[in-house]
């Protein structure tokens, strides 16, 4: 769909924030259709989908912590820590009220990213579902046997697509292979060339484009559908990304209760979570929703120059537009975020879950990594560190909603990291200290 230019301008007079998205500044948008759970209208998923993919996910631990030995501590459960930043906190936004904790998914075993929640576990319900079919498995038995060579010459008949600008693809490719598929992941120009490294040294196809996220998805789709054993994981309309992403709030409410963290009116939960396409800001905010209520305030971080979800969501025409119908380049740093149109599935069900959006610049980005590698020793990539300011921009937010933050607890969900080569990580933090 293309848009003309009186239709912009009428959404400009209809909205005026969107003259300044448009002229690539920092914005805070707080969302109208916001609907507490039990108003919500109805989703095309539940609590007992969120359910039902924790138990997949434990059905395949065996076959985890044998295959990727880095899992044997969590017995095959892929799962990040929650640590508090106080030094963060204390340095850097000393005007902040209540507590200030960072998901650590930069640290999740084996992909170094958020994506392994989403990105792994549509790969294992679908190897599940042809092992099932095909009789070769039985649901009641030891997972372990996906490991064995019998399991993977059968995958072997069998390939899986995928476009990703970076993190989305580096899941799905390791996985994939390990379990014996055919994999190829269709890379868009933002992709980081380490991560096109470490999936070819993994055993993934990779196939580079000069386009942008949409055109590798495009292409990806249409080669793998053209093969009748392929399977193609869509970042922009999978339900079961979506799912695998959700299954974070039922570990993050044990989490809380470990730490003594309640979650009520008087203890509000604020999650800052970057966004890209918005399926895994979208999965963590419908399981947070669902698992902890009303008092978790989830809050989706993007940047200045690809805003796609919050045009989506501001506009109402969801998946319909794309940065580049306003004139915005979708360039970023945050390869993980350079999405110029937002996912269909997610971003139905988040116009009535999130709370709001900021927008950050790039050199925001580096200023934060650099800040918290200094206060807290953690070194992140620059897409993940975007929700590190999130105590500073929630104000108009929580003021319009009389929501009391002297007992709050702030959450910066981490999305990747751990993975990134010393010398490109070395760049990130100079940038970020040279820009003070």
């Amino acid at each position: 769909m293309v848009f003309t230019k009186p239709e912009i301008i009428e959404w400009q007079s209809q909205y005026p924030i969107l003259k300044d998205i448009m002229d690539l500044n920092p914005v805070f948008w707080s969302n109208p259709n916001l609907k507490n759970v039990e108003e919500m209208d109805s989703l095309p998923l539940s609590r007992e989908d969120i359910e039902e993919a924790e138990l997949r996910w434990q059905r395949f631990a065996p076959f985890l912590e044998r295959a990727f030995p880095e899992t044997s501590s969590t017995n095959g459960i892929i799962e990040s820590p929650l640590e508090e930043i106080s030094q963060m906190k204390e340095e850097y936004l000393p005007d902040m009220e209540g507590t200030f904790y960072l998901k650590c998914d930069h640290e999740l075993p084996v992909a170094g990213s958020i994506k392994a929640r989403g990105g792994f576990y549509e790969v294992l319900q679908y190897a599940e579902k042809l092992a099932l079919e095909s009789g070769i498995l039985r649901k009641d038995e030891n997972y372990d046997v996906f490991s064995t060579d019998r399991f993977k010459s059968f995958f072997n008949q069998y390939s899986i697509g995928v476009g990703s600008t970076g993190n989305l693809g580096l899941s799905i490719g390791i996985i994939s292979a390990k379990l014996g598929f055919n994999v190829s992941v269709y890379m868009s120009m933002d992709a980081k060339q380490w991560k096109k490294d470490l999936l070819r040294e993994n055993g993934a196809e990779v196939l580079e484009f000069e386009g942008d996220f949409s055109e590798a998805i495009l292409a990806g789709r249409e080669a793998t559908e053209a093969d009748p054993n392929g399977y193609f994981i869509d970042d922009e309309d999978s339900e079961h990304l979506f799912l695998g992403y959700s299954v974070a709030a039922l570990r993050l409410e044990k989490q809380l209760k470990e730490k003594g963290i309640t979650v009520d009116a008087d203890h509000p939960l604020i999650v800052y979570l970057p966004c890209g396409v918005g399926g895994s800001p979208g999965g963590i905010t419908f399981g947070m929703k669902h698992v902890l209520g009303n008092h978790v305030h989830c809050i989706f971080v993007e940047p200045t120059h690809s805003p796609s979800v919050l045009i989506g969501l501001l506009t109402g025409e969801m998946d319909n537009v794309s940065v580049h119908d306003f004139g915005i380049d979708n360039r970023t740093e945050a390869d993980g975020l350079a999405v110029g149109r937002p996912s269909r599935f997610a971003t139905i069900i988040s116009d009535q879950l999130v709370s709001g959006i900021y927008t950050i610049e790039d050199n925001g980005l580096y200023r934060q990594l650099a800040n918290l590698a200094d206060s807290e020793g953690i070194y992140l990539e620059p897409s993940a560190a975007s929700g590190l300011i999130g105590p500073d921009r929630i104000y108009p937010y929580t003021e319009a909603n009389n929501i009391k933050l002297s007992h709050a607890t702030h959450i910066a969900w981490s999305t990747g990291g751990s993975l990134v080569p010393d010398d490109h990580m070395a760049v990130f933090y100079n940038k970020g200290k040279s820009l003070g």
